[in-house]
């Protein structure tokens, strides 16, 4: 190959790896700040039902936390916290709603295993989590859980980041944490409840 034609080639080559690296920069994750409208959607429940946010919204203070995995210890600590902390927060007019990329089946096992007294939604395709902006990342991942005596696997193709929101009466954003500690979050949570309160 003479000069020419290897410069041209190159050219090209640079060229292509511009236009793709363009591209993944016009997939910039939503940025959603305090203030701002909490996005809307619809997913599936742990009881495979539509969860219509905007049938929550504005009705109670809502909190959505995002979470990678059923049964993983991070997230079973934070699942438990609001578990244990359920009845304060009810009793300062919020919801909680869990939502990761696990089934409905695996959302059922992991409210099983540890008797989660709130909601789960599964977000398969990550679509709750791309409305919010929150970092997810698509693979086949599954976890091995010993549930009832009996060894479970529960599949996911999406796994999301750990943020929490707290969607305020008037269905804006009032909190957004993108470095929740998982076993403290329903306890800062609280904290946020009561300042809003306040």
């Amino acid at each position: 190959m003479r000069l020419p034609q290897l410069a041209t080639v190159v050219c090209l080559c640079l060229s292509l790896i511009v236009s793709v690296t363009q591209g993944e920069e016009t997939k910039e994750l939503v940025d959603l700040n305090v203030g701002d409208p909490a996005p809307s959607f619809t997913l599936q429940d742990d009881q495979g039902n539509e969860w219509k946010s905007d049938e929550h919204y504005g009705e109670k203070i809502v909190v959505i936390y995002f979470y990678p995995a059923d049964m993983t210890p991070g997230c079973t600590k934070q699942a438990c916290g609001f578990r244990d902390n359920l009845e304060e927060l009810s009793g300062e007019g919020v919801e909680v709603v869990g939502i990761s990329g696990d089934t409905v089946k695996n959302h059922q096992l992991f409210k099983k295993a540890h008797n989660l007294n709130f909601t789960l939604l599964a977000d398969e395709d990550a679509a709750a989590a791309t409305a919010f902006g929150v970092p997810h990342r698509e693979g086949e991942s599954v976890v091995k859980a010993l549930i009832d005596g009996k060894q479970e696997l529960l599949p996911r193709d999406v796994t999301i980041s750990r943020w929490t929101f707290v969607v305020g009466k008037d269905k804006t954003i009032k909190l957004k944490n993108s470095q929740v500690k998982a076993a403290q979050d329903s306890q800062e949570i609280l904290n946020v409840i009561d300042d809003l309160q306040g």
